[in-house]
């Protein structure tokens, strides 16, 4: 959207409230709070849990969000979860139902969301650079050699003829109702960090093997500026010789 691209530099991306840009944070779960009175984290109280641009073959790297303009403190924190941790952990039998498993992954807007699937809209005539991407939901970090778990939630996956492939499609699916036990045990609060964000702090995450969520902030009465630019360089041996899917005219 080019109302979120930085002015000078189109490498960041601008998220803010502030005019031009208008982006709005997530509405409050409901509860807003848990029983403890504590930031609601785990899927499905929490919502929206990504990794960047999941949709792109080969995907990204690393990204880097740093915030020029903070929301008040308590407010508009950065959910992350850990992807190793949240496999390693996983119990045996869910071990062995990935394992070679893949996710189909979609650009954000498509209409196949998982919201926009539940609201029964038509889904838009997609670009060939758009096409869902098919994306391992065991990835091996080409750095460390060490497993993550790799799939997102209901933005950014293809809830018609996904989420996963070879399962049962759509919204009541097998498919859904794994993805969904996934989501639970990747953000419990084991392998979860909530980053309350002051003026100048950046911070930098890999996006083969973590996700993350934005959380709400009173925008109505205050202003927030962040900038984030996201890095292409070593998806895996997995990619080698792929060319960009995105760049397809």
């Amino acid at each position: 959207e080019p109302n979120l691209v930085h002015a000078g530099i189109p490498e960041i991306l601008v998220l803010s409230n502030m005019a031009p840009h208008n982006r709005m944070p997530p509405a409050q779960p409901d509860p807003p709070r848990r029983g403890d009175g504590g930031l609601p984290i785990q899927f499905p109280h929490r919502r929206g849990w990504h990794t960047d641009q999941s949709f792109r073959r080969p995907p990204p790297d690393i990204s880097l969000f740093y915030a020029v303009h903070s929301a008040p403190k308590g407010q508009g924190q950065t959910l992350y979860a850990d992807g190793i941790g949240a496999y390693e952990n996983l119990p045996a039998d869910l071990k062995d139902a990935v394992e070679g498993l893949e996710g189909l992954h979609i650009v954000p807007g498509s209409g196949r969301a998982e919201y926009d699937v539940r609201a029964g809209k038509t889904p838009r005539e997609l670009e060939s650079r758009e096409a869902p991407q098919r994306q391992p939901v065991i990835r091996v970090h080409p750095e460390t050699g060490t497993k993550a778990l790799y799939l997102c939630e209901a933005g950014q996956m293809d809830w018609i003829e996904g989420p996963l492939v070879g399962m049962e499609p759509g919204i009541h699916g097998d498919g859904a109702a794994l993805l969904y036990e996934l989501m639970e045990h990747y953000t419990s609060d084991a392998f979860t960090y909530a980053h309350d964000w002051d003026d100048g702090d950046m911070v930098i995450y890999d996006n083969r093997s973590t996700i993350h969520s934005a959380t709400w902030f009173d925008a109505e009465n205050h202003d927030r500026l962040m900038w984030r630019t996201t890095v292409w360089g070593n998806p895996g041996p997995l990619y080698d010789g792929e060319e960009r899917s995105w760049m397809v005219a």
